[in-house]
């Protein structure tokens, strides 16, 4: 199975990756992850991918292409796992998720002379993983790399944390969990962020919630999640991706 997670939207870069992959591997089961990132938003990418690898079969493959040095000096990887295989660039994309499953070895793809300066997902990233689901791992071309070299990490220290996503309904999602005790509907909490300070609400549900307003809810990956019932939370509030905040 290949999974494909990319920044490519509703683009013909995301069918000529798919066309790629069965032209050299004519059986390959392929999953679309998602396509819906925001354009080089890697860290979204990145906690995306670090939260839903996990629920995919064992011996997966991963392509993940979130690429805006694409053509420069980064390395294209692979990297085998304890359970699975990721595949991208090492601009810190594939580092969270690899790091959480175990480094088991790392390798850098070479990008030959024909590859578009442009589009390694097509050209270096779904060859790849095509050539190894299908058993010709042989005619990768790859030399072996010490470890991945671009570190992206989550900031959690206490009550302060990161926003990590801002879904297509424009939930804030953090990557802070419930405090201890105060996971129980109708918890009150604190959002402090540079020039901020609100109280907010915790429920359940997002029904459960006021009609007006913002609150918040546990989402699917067990983090708190900055929300609102009538309009995105996001043009509520000012924040985005990476930012720092406390809930507490």
């Amino acid at each position: 199975m290949i999974v494909l997670l990319t920044d490519f939207g509703d683009s013909e870069y995301v069918g000529v990756m798919r066309g790629v992959i069965l032209s050299l591997s004519p059986t390959s089961q392929i999953v679309d992850l998602t396509h819906s990132v925001p354009p080089q938003s890697v860290r979204e990418g990145a906690w995306i991918l670090l939260q839903d690898y996990k629920y995919f079969p064992h011996g997966s493959i991963f392509v993940a292409v979130i690429d805006p040095g694409v053509g420069t000096d980064r390395d294209a990887v692979m990297v085998r796992t304890s359970n699975y295989v990721f595949i991208g660039p090492d601009n810190g994309l594939i580092y969270s998720a690899c790091q959480d499953d175990g480094i088991v070895s790392t390798s850098r793809l070479v990008v030959g002379l024909s590859a578009s300066y442009t589009f390694h997902g097509r050209d270096v990233f779904a060859r790849a993983g095509a050539l190894l689901d299908a058993g010709r791992e042989e005619e990768i071309e790859q030399a072996p790399k010490d470890g991945l070299s671009s570190v992206l990490e989550f900031h959690r220290e206490g009550r302060t944390g990161e926003v990590v996503r801002i879904d297509r309904f424009g939930n804030i999602v953090t990557n802070l969990v419930p405090m201890s005790g105060g996971s129980l509907s109708k918890t009150k909490y604190v959002l402090r962020t540079p020039g901020t300070s609100k109280d907010l609400t915790l429920f359940n549900t997002y029904a459960e919630g006021p009609k007006d307003g913002l609150f918040l809810v546990v989402g699917s990956y067990g983090t708190l999640e900055i929300t609102s019932q009538n309009r995105p939370a996001s043009s509520l509030l000012n924040l985005k991706v990476g930012d720092r905040l406390d809930l507490e």
